[in-house]
């Protein structure tokens, strides 16, 4: 990025995303050989009028799952198992049963998302609780055990085989959750904390507790409008139409900051600000944290096309990366996350030249707005 001009398209970006998609606030903090910048569009809270600042902590949603695929490699690094190991080899007996084969579906399976194991959020129990406003505001503060989660994770049929293609699951990560608490002894929140978060020094980062529904100041309120139209049969979704199925544009939102997020422990749980993130994603981009063969790892990648998921990108172990073409035959390695209530993307470059975290406190229901923000910092090509 170079210098004030740049920081200009960026903010633009930022006020677009409140003035014509919507949103309540949306902030970002790129770091780059000018330094640090911090900008900010929209509002924190819609009954006060309070503006976003930085030290906000938020809702990582899925980009937990770099947290959740760092701490693995890492005791792969300390030799205390492999990404070949078979899901049997530590959770003996758990996918009996289930359609799953726990002797042919490897820990880098669950990683990759490659383990043949469907897409979690379209089962049964997450959208008859969750997708409309009434069965959220109903289960909002449900608690979800490692149990519940697991027996969540394996309740429909295989959609492939073990390898066979990227399909968004959090089936996966709930199982690599059970394999890391199974082989350190360690709850999960205490070895990501261990493995990860301590390492890198990321003072406002934690996995939240299960039974946490709040979030330490400064904060925004988060507001959720991705919810079914009515009369719409949840049974209908799919990876691919879920979005054509959603309430419009300009619905109000609803105020769901005080939520229990069980639902995505090893998923997705985690707690932190654009500042510590961007420390991470520098890490995981540069292979500041991993030792060589781990990081190799992370970034051996699998297509992403036609499931549905971030366009353009391509999947590693927890993270993923740009499309080379369109980043102008850069590479450029990100974490991401939207749930209700939230959304973020950081994307850095794995020299540490330039690195970028953009939070809304709002769903997603594309990624248009944080690939406007991108383009703003690293200028993207053809799209």
């Amino acid at each position: 990025m170079a210098g004030n001009a740049d920081r200009e398209k960026v903010q633009q970006a930022l006020d677009w995303a409140v003035t014509e998609s919507g949103v309540p606030g949306i902030v970002a903090e790129v770091h780059d050989a000018d330094g640090t910048w911090f900008g900010t569009a929209g509002v924190a809270d819609i009954r006060t009028g309070a503006r976003r600042r930085p030290g906000e902590h938020f809702h990582a949603g899925s980009g937990g799952k770099a947290f959740t695929a760092a701490a693995v490699l890492q005791l792969e690094a300390e030799g205390r198992l492999s990404l070949a190991d078979p899901v049997e080899k530590w959770l003996p007996g758990v996918m009996n049963g289930s359609g799953y084969d726990g002797d042919k579906i490897t820990i880098h399976h669950l990683l990759s998302n490659t383990g043949g194991l469907f897409s979690t959020g379209l089962a049964p129990e997450t959208t008859d609780n969750y997708a409309t406003r009434a069965g959220l505001e109903k289960h909002r503060f449900d608690l979800w055990s490692t149990s519940d989660l697991l027996r969540l994770g394996l309740s429909q049929p295989p959609i492939g085989e073990p390898g066979e293609r990227f399909v968004y699951s959090n089936g996966g990560y709930y199982l690599a959750g059970a394999i890391i608490e199974k082989v350190s002894g360690n709850s999960y929140a205490e070895e990501v904390d261990r493995t990860v978060i301590r390492p890198l020094g990321l003072k406002h980062t934690y996995v939240r507790a299960v039974t946490d529904t709040g979030y330490p100041d400064p904060h925004p309120r988060a507001y959720s409008s991705m919810f079914l139209k009515d009369g719409t049969d949840p049974a209908s979704l799919t990876p691919e139409n879920w979005v054509s199925l959603m309430e419009g544009p300009g619905t109000p939102p609803l105020d769901v900051t005080e939520f229990n997020t069980s639902l995505f422990w090893s998923a997705g749980n985690v707690i932190s600000t654009t500042g510590d993130l961007i420390r991470f994603v520098d890490a995981m981009a540069s292979g500041s944290l991993l030792p060589p063969a781990q990081h190799r790892a992370m970034w051996t990648t699998v297509s992403t096309e036609g499931s549905g998921w971030i366009p353009r990108t391509r999947y590693g172990l927890g993270m993923f990366e740009v499309d080379e073409e369109l980043a102008g035959g850069r590479t450029l390695r990100g974490m991401a996350g939207a749930f209700w209530g939230t959304g973020s993307i950081g994307v850095g470059e794995p020299d540490g030249e330039r690195a970028v975290v953009v939070h809304t406190n709002t769903d997603w229901r594309d990624f248009k707005i944080a690939f406007r923000v991108l383009d703003a910092v690293f200028g993207f090509t053809g799209g």
